[in-house]
């Protein structure tokens, strides 16, 4: 059994083709749609964050050979939690995650290290800043943008139940949120842009899969300021960007 953390699009593609080379695959998610999508591919899921404890618990439960760490780049304790409990269950962590973008220098792209750093890029910039980086870390940009005079705050999210009510808590005004579920493509995001007036961007740095590029893209092509958090600095140790990679690697394992 591969005990497989997912979290993003490609994440689920690669579980497959886990389960097609015969190996028997444990996907684990946190939100209940995402555990819908990979139970609509055919493969065994469970739902819920896990804690360190959790995660050996469940290795040693499911006699697992391998924990493959597919979830998201800036998932961070995520992906410290699994390494750990690979570690302590005495089995190898393999990590996979997309090739990140290269951007050449443009006077309109602004990369920074941390949300925070990009909540104060933004406040700098003003105008209608539209935020593409989720409800996790909403509070950090509410804190510094709402209530500035020369900023309009525009959230793009996930339609949920619970960041409708989040967004409610931090004084996200109704006609400033955006609820759908992307990827979005580029005319869908210009037409966002357009609609919203939009002089800022801010999104992360999540890979080709995620159409961060198309969404930087487009917002550049119309002389939108954008805000790029960069991926986490993280010590993977055995990381593949590739699907053979992984798969090669797990066969290697399971011969052991």
């Amino acid at each position: 059994m591969i005990l497989m953390l997912c979290g993003t699009s490609d994440a689920r593609e690669l579980a497959v083709l886990i389960q097609q080379q015969g190996m028997d695959v444990l996907t684990s998610v946190v939100t209940e749609s995402a555990a819908h999508s990979l139970s609509e591919a055919g493969l065994q899921v469970r739902t819920g964050r896990l804690t360190i404890e959790a995660m050996v618990q469940l290795v040693r439960e499911k006699e697992s050979r391998a924990i493959v760490d597919a979830s998201h780049p800036f998932a961070e304790e995520a992906h410290a939690n699994a390494m750990e409990a690979a570690k302590q269950a005495g089995i190898p962590y393999i990590r996979y995650e997309r090739t990140g973008l290269a951007y050449d220098d443009h006077p309109l792209l602004h990369v920074v290290p941390t949300y925070e750093e990009a909540a104060l890029k933004a406040k700098e910039l003003k105008g209608s800043v539209m935020l593409t980086t989720g409800s996790k870390t909403l509070q950090i940009f509410t804190k510094h943008l709402l209530g500035d005079p020369d900023i309009r705050l525009v959230a793009r999210m996930l339609p949920r139940l619970d960041n409708m009510e989040k967004c409610g808590e931090l004084g996200v005004e109704q006609r400033n949120i955006i609820a759908m579920q992307g990827p979005f493509s580029r005319e869908m995001n210009e037409a966002l842009y357009k609609h919203y007036a939009t002089t800022v961007m801010v999104t992360k740095e999540s890979g080709k899969t995620g159409a961060v590029d198309e969404k930087i893209q487009s917002a550049l092509e119309l002389g939108i300021q954008v805000v790029l958090i960069s991926r986490p600095e993280a010590e993977f140790g055995t990381v593949f960007d590739e699907f053979d990679g992984v798969l090669s690697e797990l066969k290697r394992v399971l011969m052991e």
